[in-house]
């Protein structure tokens, strides 16, 4: 940070004092905004594990680090919801009491907007709910045909899973698309622990296996769509700071359902009757791992 600040980068640090009652507050948004009209966000972070490519499969090799070949989604928008964007970060940068910068969301004339309809929902633990929560468990529960959901960190609460059931229930054809691996072992068990009671109800899931998923993304019906920073996990929910865009309308649905079927088709599918034969090592893990869920 001081060879950040040293180069003239105003740098705002989150939550620098580790205060028990803090720990869990973390801000997980990746927000980057240009000239307060063209702005980024999804799941994409700035670290070399980015510096190698993600599509398309690949043999890992024991000499591989888990850091490269990272499958990420980020959108760009352009246009007046930028601004949107720009609120959230300014609104942070003050809520953490740093230096005030020298750009204002007013520097720059917006451009004008296009023909996509766009929300911007910013959650933190600070609002009574999580909006993208509500959003996408209401999306869940009217879609009609179907969801698909490309998930990064699945360790998803009793509704969710209830409304993901009731989905696959009434003929709506839900596919997710999960990790086969994971930076973090007991987050990757705990979502493990919860196919066998998805996969009864009609569920399908599949898992990447040829990198490291770390995209949040969701589509239904092909007019509902999401890309963001939020995870299908508890922390996301109640513990961080996220950012998602909505997009509605069939022409993005399009490049959304492009995008997943492209993803499916290197994804290994979990088949329900070998799922339950598998080892009571790996049944051992999940259940441990659902224990801590909740701070996961």
């Amino acid at each position: 940070f001081e060879k950040l600040r040293a180069g003239g980068v105003n740098c705002c640090e989150f939550n620098p004092v580790m205060l028990p009652w803090k720990l869990n507050h973390r801000d997980h948004r990746k927000i980057l905004v240009v000239d307060a009209s063209l702005a980024f966000t999804g799941g994409i972070n700035l670290s070399s594990a980015y510096s190698s490519g993600s599509f398309g499969l690949r043999k890992r090799r024991k000499e591989e680090r888990l850091e490269d070949g990272w499958r990420d989604t980020h959108i760009a928008v352009r246009g007046p919801a930028a601004l949107e964007f720009q609120k959230l970060f300014l609104d942070t940068w003050q809520r953490q009491a740093c230096a005030k910068p020298e750009t204002t969301q007013t520097a720059v004339r917006p451009a004008a907007a296009g023909d996509k309809v766009l929300r911007v929902i910013g959650s933190s633990p600070d609002n009574n709910a999580s909006e993208m929560y509500l959003a996408l468990l209401a999306a869940i529960e009217h879609a009609e045909s179907q969801i698909y959901i490309t998930m990064a960190y699945f360790v998803p609460d009793p509704n969710t899973i209830a409304a993901l059931k009731r989905a696959a229930e009434r003929g709506v054809d839900v596919k997710l698309i999960l990790p086969g691996f994971s930076d973090f072992w007991a987050v990757f068990h705990a979502g493990r622990s919860h196919y066998s009671e998805l996969l009864r109800s009609g569920v399908r899931i599949y898992e990447q296996r040829d990198a490291l998923l770390h995209a949040k993304t969701a589509v239904i019906d092909g007019v509902w769509s999401t890309v963001g920073s939020t995870n299908m996990d508890w922390r996301s929910y109640m513990h961080n700071d996220e950012v998602n865009a909505i997009v509605l309308g069939e022409d993005f649905g399009r490049t959304m359902l492009a995008m997943f079927e492209g993803d499916l088709a290197v994804a290994t599918p979990i088949d329900p009757p070998r799922w339950e034969r598998r080892s009571r090592k790996f049944k051992f893990k999940e259940w441990f791992a659902r224990r801590w869920e909740y701070l996961l």
